[in-house]
C-alpha cells in the first residue's frame, strides 16, 4: 500500500487531484502495484533515478526511485560485510531528506518516511507480502531498486522556493541524472536534474 503513493496523482492528471487520488488509493491498490512493478523495471537505468514531488498547501511529498546500483554500487543481495556496510551507509543517508533535498526553508518537519528495497529485506523486513515479493525479486536476479518516500509538513510553504539536490548527487556520485515530476502551486512540470544543475523551483 505504501509503494508509489504518488503514482496515481501523476497517472491521472489532469483528471483528478492528488487529494482525490489518495482517497481512492485503497481501491486502486492493484493498479498501483502493477504500475510500480512494470514502471520501475521499464525505467530501470543505471545512473538515472526518478523523483516525484507534490507540494499541496503545507504538505510536501517526495518519492525517490533509484536503481540500487546508483546508491550502493551493486544490486545483488548483500552477503559480505563490506556489501552490508554499503547498504547500511546508503540507508543512513536516505534517513536525512532535509540534507539530500536542501530543505533549508519552509520550516518543514518530517512526518512519515518509508525506505524499501530487496536489499533492505534482511535487516528490516517490510510487511509479509512486500517482503516475500522483494525476496523473490532478489533471488530471481531481477534489477533491484531502492524507493524512498517522505511526507513532510511545512509551516511556511510560501518560503519554500526550491529543492537543491546537490548533496544527493554528492553523497551518491553514481547518480548522474534525476527525472523529476513536480506538482506545485504553479501546476505540473517535468525536468531533469544533474550534478551541474541540481536545483528545481516550485
Amino acid at each position: 500500500m505504501r509503494r508509489l503513493l504518488l503514482a496515481l496523482p501523476f497517472a491521472l492528471l489532469p483528471l483528478t487531484s492528488p487529494v482525490t487520488a489518495n482517497e481512492h488509493e485503497h481501491k486502486d491498490h492493484h493498479h498501483e502495484h502493477d504500475h510500480a512493478e512494470h514502471g520501475s523495471l521499464d525505467a530501470h537505468e543505471h545512473g538515472a533515478a526518478q523523483l516525484n514531488v507534490v507540494l499541496d498547501g503545507k504538505a510536501l511529498e517526495l518519492q525517490l526511485d533509484s536503481p540500487a546500483m546508483n546508491l550502493v554500487g551493486f544490486e545483488h543481495a548483500a552477503k559480505s560485510d563490506a556489501d552490508k556496510a554499503k547498504v547500511s551507509a546508503a540507508r543512513s543517508e536516505l534517513e536525512k531528506p532535509h540534507a539530500l533535498f536542501g530543505l533549508t526553508t519552509g520550516d518543514c518537519a518530517l512526518t512519515k518516511k518509508s525506505l524499501e528495497s530487496p536489499l533492505f529485506s534482511a535487516s528490516a523486513p517490510a510487511e509479509k507480502h512486500d517482503h516475500d515479493h522483494d525476496h523473490k525479486k532478489a533471488h530471481d536476479g531481477e534489477h533491484s531498486d531502492i524507493e524512498a518516500h517522505y511526507m513532510l509538513e511545512c509551516q511556511q510553504p510560501d518560503d519554500l522556493k526550491q529543492l537543491d539536490l546537490a548533496e544527493l548527487f554528492k553523497r551518491f556520485p553514481s547518480t548522474e541524472k534525476i527525472q523529476v515530476q513536480l506538482i506545485g502551486p504553479n501546476g505540473q512540470q517535468g525536468l531533469e536534474l544533474t550534478p551541474a544543475q541540481p536545483t528545481l523551483s516550485f
